[in-house]
């Protein structure tokens, strides 16, 4: 099987790459972080002049007619410059969610916003009990004439600062687990009873605890119907499964590259640290450990258009290798640049705490192991 890039990707991931490169250097990068907004603004409508925010929609909306494929490409780079902008949450969770399955005018009254960079959205899924389980929701959608009103609370919505728009879970009827009854309701965040509390996360992102107190919203503001939302759900979040593996592996490359060029340089007893056979076996660990996940990531991305098992099957392995692999990597590089490893000022640690948590987003290794024994 051929796994090579087509021109058009090759000249997606060069445009990306020196994008990155020439704006998104480390240190700009932590200005932007310790900032008051947390992002900023005037790169993310680069990112909508460059086409990067129109890449995975459709021609008809203004966008690229993209695929996995080239968002992998993108979240790839992204990942490499440990890009904090809600390229995630805003295209490819909710931008995914009314992309496939947003009725016309939803996507018509939504997705040109998107794609000009004038609107960010945020996907609010999480509940606090729920731990990795999508049905579990107690955030509930009571139906009042053609409205509905919203009730519950959401948390770690990543992006939520930032956000206009929310998507938000919520149980329609049936028990706390069921698998129907689920909807999914786009909400205005400045709507009357939507509460947040805003706080920065520990790779240098923004989220926010988010309540909602007797929201209405119009029946029009449903995404599909409430025999139809989890598998939305579901599916948003294999794609988003997809899209940070892609990141992950842009951030092993660049830990892989930084800790063979420090053992390299870095002397000891008079000679280069690399020269030493022990750290020469464990760096080759590092690269197979990277050359796995490449394959892995390579391989969900070309199966999220395959029916929700074989969807599933290869997200949660997908996931249980980025975890394993960025741990792993991660703990070497720290550890081979030795104290430095271990500084605010070397962006070896800000890499390792990025893998970190993508460890845990979605879903952790136990969960995904189960979840591919599932399958």
């Amino acid at each position: 099987m051929d796994f090579s890039c087509t021109e058009e990707q090759t000249l997606l991931r060069n445009m990306v790459q020196s994008f990155v490169s020439d704006n998104y250097d480390f240190d700009t990068r932590m200005k932007i972080v310790r900032s008051e907004d947390g992002m900023d603004r005037a790169i993310w409508q680069q990112f909508a002049e460059l086409g990067l925010l129109a890449a995975p929609f459709s021609e008809e909306m203004g966008g690229l007619d993209g695929g996995p494929v080239e968002t992998m490409v993108i979240m790839e780079e992204l990942g490499r410059g440990l890009v904090v902008e809600p390229y995630l949450p805003t295209i490819v969770l909710c931008g995914g969610i009314l992309n496939r399955h947003g009725s016309a005018a939803q996507k018509e009254s939504h997705l040109p916003g998107i794609i000009a960079g004038e609107n960010i959205w945020a996907l609010a899924f999480n509940e606090p009990q729920g731990r990795f389980n999508l049905a579990d929701i107690v955030t509930s959608a009571r139906a009042e004439g053609d409205s509905y009103v919203l009730n519950g609370a959401k948390a770690v919505v990543l992006g939520g600062p930032w956000a206009d728009k929310l998507i938000v879970s919520a149980r329609i009827s049936g028990n706390q687990r069921d698998r129907d009854g689920v909807g999914l309701f786009i909400v205005d965040k400045s709507a009357d009873g939507v509460s947040t509390q805003d706080y920065p996360t520990v790779d240098g992102g923004r989220a926010s605890e988010v309540t909602l107190e007797n929201v209405t919203v119009s029946g029009d503001a449903m995404i599909g119907d409430a025999s139809s939302g989890l598998d939305i759900l579901e599916e948003a979040v294999d794609y988003g499964i997809a899209a940070i593996c892609a990141e992950a592996i842009g951030q092993m490359k660049m830990l892989n590259d930084a800790t063979v060029e420090y053992c390299r340089t870095r002397k000891q007893f008079g000679v280069p640290i690399g020269s030493f056979q022990v750290l020469q076996h464990r760096m080759v660990d590092m690269f197979m450990e990277y050359e796995q996940s490449v394959s892995m990531t390579y391989m969900v991305n070309m199966k999220l258009d395959e029916d929700a098992a074989a969807r599933a099957k290869a997200a949660a392995g997908a996931k249980v290798q980025i975890g394993k692999s960025g741990r792993f990597v991660g703990q070497e590089a720290v550890q081979l640049h030795g104290g430095m490893g271990m500084t605010e000022e070397l962006n070896v640690g800000h890499f390792f705490k990025r893998l970190t948590m993508i460890d845990t987003q979605f879903g952790n290794v136990d969960h995904h192991l189960k979840r591919f024994a599932a399958a």
